[in-house]
């Protein structure tokens, strides 16, 4: 990475990049950890508590939002957004701009296991599971669960088809 490119990147220092990590200029990265031979593209922002395993390719203008955990293998298409918050609200109760406090108790896990793919736009719902090797088409808006090996698409997304063996090969 040449130094001129560094000038475009917004990386903390509590960032746990693996080895051989590619990173495109526009990057945001706080308090999250990326895996060896991952590839990150331009305009990604990866926050804290969040982990992409090792030899991922994240496209470009993606959002992994914290509590999301994506695998080794995985593909992630442009513009993925990941969501937390399944009833994201801008202010409590008494009318104050929400803090992580107020939020915390609708806070989500999802996970992406490793070798799944994840087509351009799609949405990813909080506290989904994403299986091993499942394929999510673009634009999809997935809602619920994806078993290993499924194909999955649309709004809602849902069953299409059983990936094949040669679909999985690497």
């Amino acid at each position: 990475m040449s130094p001129m490119d560094q000038d475009y990147q917004a990386i903390a220092p509590d960032v746990v990049l693996g080895a051989g990590v590619k990173l495109a200029r526009f990057v945001n990265l706080y308090g999250c950890q990326v895996g060896e031979y991952s590839k990150i593209g331009a305009f990604v922002e990866i926050q804290k508590n969040a982990s992409v395993g090792k030899r991922c390719k994240i496209s470009s203008h993606t959002f992994i939002c914290e509590g999301v955990h994506i695998g080794d293998g995985c593909f992630i298409g442009h513009g993925v957004m990941f969501i937390n918050d399944n009833q994201p609200r801008a202010v409590n109760a008494k009318g104050d701009l929400e803090s992580e406090e107020d939020w915390m108790g609708r806070f989500r896990i999802t996970r992406v296991e490793d070798g799944a793919a994840i087509g351009s736009n799609a949405t990813i719902l909080g506290g989904v599971t994403i299986g091993a090797s499942a394929l999510i088409g673009a634009g999809s808006v997935v809602t619920r669960n994806v078993p290993p090996g499924q194909v999955w698409a649309g709004n809602p997304a849902r069953f299409i088809r059983q990936r094949a063996d040669e679909d999985t090969a690497s």
